[in-house]
């Protein structure tokens, strides 16, 4: 039986706000897309979820109940963003952010109420072709979300998603950023997919991963760098990272959330991690510029 409707804003219709913003709206529910653009549809073209198009509304900023809001803004946008979703406007929704990285958790939750945050994340391959049409490439499409979020869960569920509640969000933050990191910094430093990532750098991207295990270990997260490098040699080899086409399109990235984060944590754990400290130097040493 399908769930009762909910109401749902999305805050960055992107690649990823994108697809599920349709994708509730397909299932029936009502979305609130917060931005400026007065989007009204959103096209997706995607072997998974067929080809489609739903209908969305637009609100420049939260100005009426939701039962949950979507973060799903980059993190090098997020402070800027949550202009458009006020404290005083949220009243019982609850804020789940599907952002990269480990430490937008905690902004958000001195912004807003700390039980509203729940904390998800999503495995796929998006791009934003243009304005209200997403691209979904990847075969996968796998979103965790921490505990309290069971009845997003369903909703997100019935839309065909693969959808898994987790106990430990510390672990599930882990999870994705110990996979996802090593991936985005050698495609972005190379400029290349990962299928010539793995083929030339692959001594690099076996050590990031141990990199990240070892300082997830010290948080107290346990990572199975293998089953990571594993995970790795599936990705299809023309997988590209949202970090590399934002490089490619001379837009910010997110070398602070995903890179930066980790020379913090490693710093105060006492770790060395030579191989995630060299590219995130030579990629912040980088001139932002639009690949040719």
């Amino acid at each position: 039986m399908a769930p009762d409707r909910m109401s749902f804003a999305v805050l960055g219709p992107g690649g990823v706000g994108g697809l599920l913003a349709a994708l509730l709206s397909r299932g029936g529910d009502r979305v609130v897309v917060l931005h400026d653009s007065g989007l009204r549809e959103i096209h997706i073209e995607s072997k998974r979820f067929g080809d489609f198009t739903a209908s969305v509304q637009t609100a420049p900023r939260l100005a009426e109940p939701v039962d949950a809001v979507l973060v799903t803004v980059k993190a090098t946008h997020l402070e800027q963003a949550l202009d458009r979703m006020p404290a005083a406007a949220l009243g019982d929704a609850l804020v789940i952010p599907f952002l990269n990285g480990i430490e937008h958790v905690e902004l958000l939750r001195s912004a807003y109420p700390a039980s509203s945050v729940v904390p998800a994340t999503i495995r796929i391959e998006t791009t934003k072709a243009a304005p209200g049409v997403v691209h979904h490439t990847s075969p996968f499409a796998v979103v965790d979300i921490g505990p309290r979020g069971e009845q997003v869960a369903a909703h997100l569920r019935a839309t065909g998603l693969d959808v898994r509640i987790k106990d430990d969000e510390k672990a599930m933050l882990w999870d994705k950023m110990a996979v996802l990191a090593p991936m985005a910094l050698l495609t972005t430093h190379e400029r290349a997919n990962i299928g010539e990532v793995r083929a030339r750098r692959r001594e690099d991207l076996e050590a990031l991963v141990r990199e990240f295990a070892s300082v997830a270990a010290a948080e107290g997260v346990a990572i199975d760098p293998i089953a990571n490098l594993a995970f790795i040699e599936r990705a299809p080899e023309t997988m590209e990272t949202s970090m590399q086409r934002d490089q490619a399109a001379g837009r910010q990235i997110e070398i602070d959330a995903l890179g930066g984060a980790l020379l913090r944590r490693a710093a105060k754990a006492g770790i060395e991690v030579p191989v995630t400290k060299r590219l995130v130097g030579e990629l912040k040493a980088r001139p932002v510029s639009k690949s040719v």
